[in-house]
C-alpha cells in the first residue's frame, strides 16, 4: 500500500489561514504520481472534489479548483520532496471537513478537470480542518 502523508490539519477561525502538506512516496517500481488531489468530507456529506495540480512537468499553473475555494485556496509545490501544499486562506466554517489528499498517474488534460475520486489509486489518511465563526 503506498499511502499519501498528510498533515497540517488544525482548528482556526473564521478569516484566518491554514496550509495542508501531503507528499507521495516515490517507488520506482510505479508509475510517477503525476496528478495529486484534495477532496474533503464533512460530517454527514459527500466526499468533494476540492483541487487537483498537475505535477507531471513543475509548471504550478496547471491546476483545477471546486467554485467553493476558487480564489481562496492555492497549491505550492516542491517537486524534489514530492510534496504539494494547499494554502487556505479567508477560511469559512464550511470547510470544516476530512481533507484527504488523493494522487494518480494522469495526463495533464485529464487532471485539470478535476476528476472524481472514484478514479484516484492512492490516498491519505485524512487531516481535520475545523473553522469556528
Amino acid at each position: 500500500q503506498r499511502d499519501l502523508v498528510e498533515s497540517g490539519g488544525d482548528s482556526v477561525h473564521f478569516g484566518e489561514s491554514l496550509t495542508l502538506s501531503c507528499t507521495a512516496p516515490r517507488d520506482a517500481r510505479n508509475a510517477p504520481d503525476r496528478c495529486m488531489a484534495w477532496f474533503r468530507q464533512a460530517y454527514g456529506k459527500q466526499r468533494e472534489a476540492v483541487a487537483t495540480i498537475y505535477t507531471g512537468d513543475g509548471d504550478i499553473s496547471n491546476t483545477w479548483y471546486s467554485d467553493s475555494v476558487r480564489g481562496r485556496f492555492n497549491f505550492g509545490l516542491d517537486s524534489a520532496k514530492n510534496t504539494i501544499y494547499l494554502h487556505m486562506n479567508n477560511l469559512k466554517p464550511e470547510d470544516t471537513a476530512m481533507y484527504y489528499c488523493a494522487a494518480a498517474d494522469f495526463g495533464r488534460a485529464y487532471c485539470i478537470i478535476g476528476p472524481p475520486g472514484r478514479v484516484y489509486d492512492r490516498w491519505g489518511q485524512g487531516t481535520q480542518v475545523f473553522v469556528s465563526s
